[in-house]
């Protein structure tokens, strides 16, 4: 299948779809003043994109940073997910490179976050010390914020929830409605697959610094008895 980063576009723009394009720009918010300004989309379905990205698990990493630094939605994707399915087998190499790419800007919309955050740092940190994520849960940008949230998704997997709670209550008070959806989500998982006396506990204690948004979704598989009464604290 080749092994360059225009190779991997080439197959790419084979299967585009120019009409789902301006669906896809308006679902992922790329209009001034939005937080996908200026991303452009070659129409790709995400089981279609990961159809295509499978010849190319090999490409070299210096062909995966071109594919991150590339302005296509999909190329960036493709990147991700090579770096993901390769990360069981160097892992300190590809988490190395995942954190430079956020921090370059290239993990910059919600599902690159969301495909690759909890499989890359997630796993990498669980045994290792998170100083990394509490550092961007203080950044300025928002999808640093939103990787450090979706991180402990991978450590929620393995039964440990300390660290989503803490992020949690960095991130509570944090406007943007993506994090907001982040909180609630991780804080929800943390319920469902650890304890849903955890999360009972940290609503108790945190419920009225909970936007209206991470409150629905953390409370989502509760009692409607529950939902109303973490809401009525607010």
């Amino acid at each position: 299948m080749g092994d360059t980063a225009a190779d991997v576009k080439a197959v790419l723009a084979s299967a585009a779809d120019p009409d789902k394009i301006p669906g896809m720009s308006r679902f992922f918010k790329t209009g001034p003043g939005e937080y996908g300004e200026g991303d452009q989309f070659l129409g790709l379905t995400v089981p279609t994109t990961r159809r295509l990205m499978k010849p190319f698990v090999g490409l070299p990493l210096d062909q995966v940073d071109a594919l991150l630094d590339s302005p296509v939605h999909e190329h960036r994707f493709v990147g991700l997910l090579i770096l993901v399915a390769r990360y069981t087998k160097d892992s300190t190499t590809i988490a190395d490179f995942y954190l430079a790419a956020v921090r370059r800007g290239r993990v910059n919309n919600w599902d690159l976050v969301d495909c690759s955050a909890e499989f890359i740092l997630g796993e990498y940190l669980y045994e290792r010390p998170r100083d990394l994520l509490f550092e961007l849960a203080d950044s300025e940008s928002i999808w640093e914020r939103r990787v450090a949230m979706l991180s402990t998704f991978g450590f929620i997997k393995h039964g440990d929830a300390s660290t989503a709670l803490e992020i949690a209550t960095i991130l509570a008070p944090d406007r943007q409605d993506l994090i907001q959806k982040a909180v609630g989500w991780m804080l929800r998982e943390v319920g469902k697959r650890v304890d849903p006396a955890l999360l009972i506990s940290y609503l108790d204690e945190h419920a009225a610094s909970l936007s209206r948004t991470s409150l629905s979704y953390a409370t989502e598989h509760l009692t409607p008895e529950r939902r109303i009464h973490y809401r009525s604290l607010r």
